[in-house]
């Protein structure tokens, strides 16, 4: 375990660092909290996160950050900014710099890219920063994502928990307390085929799902508007969206939980390819003798086709 760690979020508030779909200082912040929180949870002794709420000017800003981080007794500095570059909808990426920590950086950057479907850029050596050159302890700067790609911004908020909880892991070492024991955890393997969206015609147009039974109680798996000629939430979702039917035990995985937070993790074994999805349904039937039945999106996304195997795990974590 890598302890203690000193922790804080780049610029300031009042020197400023980049704006776009959302504001760096202010998501930097956020960041920094929740990954303090999550490698409290792990036994982890922290300083700060530490916030620069005086400094006037860029000299100031860094020297402040720096004089923090090395007035802490710690084993490791990390500093929480987000990337810039111009205003697209095109994906950009995350990506971690480093001076001396390769093998963090990377790790770092590979579980942000993980849990966020974030395009990864990796480690980033670089010698040109101050924050960097000047704490006296090894260090990582966290860039967690383009604050002016639209598709990096959906991703990183959809996806806030997940990526917090992956850096406090990746950082420390260790991995998050696990579930109680009445959380079972169901790990499944075989066949998988597709379900959902307005072009699945095995399932009836007026067709409901199994445990989510309007749109408000999942949002983010549905299509805006209902397909023409449909009533159903089957055929309401969005097929680009990850989500998984299984034929769940409700004594050990009740709706409620299903149509909570929980995610799965979906592993496919042909590509090593493996992402989260929420559960949406119960099926397939054991007549097909497949495992599970997972969206088109996730489908493509695992570069796989129908009767290809995947593996899963639920619960994963939170989304």
């Amino acid at each position: 375990m890598r302890s203690p760690i000193a922790i804080s979020s780049g610029h300031g508030r009042i020197v400023r660092g980049a704006h776009g779909y959302i504001d760096e200082v202010s998501e930097a912040r956020r960041v920094a909290e929740r990954v303090a929180e999550e490698l409290r949870g792990r036994g982890v002794t922290v300083h700060g996160p530490f916030h620069d709420d005086t400094s006037e000017t860029q000299d100031e800003n860094l020297e402040t950050i720096v004089a923090w981080h090395n007035s802490r007794t710690r084993a490791l500095d990390v500093s929480v900014h987000f990337n810039a570059y111009e205003p697209t909808d095109q994906p950009m990426g995350t990506e971690c710099c480093y001076l001396t920590q390769e093998t963090l950086a990377d790790e770092v950057a590979e579980a942000i890219s993980f849990a966020g479907h974030l395009e990864n850029r990796g480690a980033k050596y670089r010698d040109d920063l101050y924050w960097l050159n000047n704490t006296h302890k090894p260090g990582v700067l966290i860039e967690v994502c383009f604050v002016d790609s639209s598709a990096d911004v959906a991703l990183y908020q959809k996806h806030f928990g997940i990526i917090c909880s992956e850096i406090a892991e990746a950082l420390s070492g260790e991995a998050a307390t696990k579930p109680e024991p009445e959380r079972q955890t169901m790990v499944a393997r075989g066949k998988v085929s597709w379900f959902g969206g307005p072009d699945d015609g095995g399932v009836a147009p007026d067709e409901g799902l199994a445990f989510i039974y309007d749109v408000e109680t999942k949002p983010e798996l549905f299509l805006d508007e209902q397909p023409e000629d449909t009533t159903g939430l089957a055929r309401r979702l969005n097929p680009d969206q990850h989500y998984i039917a299984m034929r769940w035990d409700y004594a050990v995985y009740p709706k409620e939980m299903l149509a909570g937070y929980d995610v799965a993790l979906v592993r496919a074994p042909k590509t090593g390819k493996q992402f989260i999805a929420h559960p949406a349904d119960w099926g397939p039937h054991e007549d097909t003798g497949r495992v599970a039945d997972i969206s088109p999106g996730l489908m493509q996304a695992l570069g796989i086709t129908t009767d290809d195997e995947v593996e899963v795990l639920y619960p994963y974590g939170e989304a």
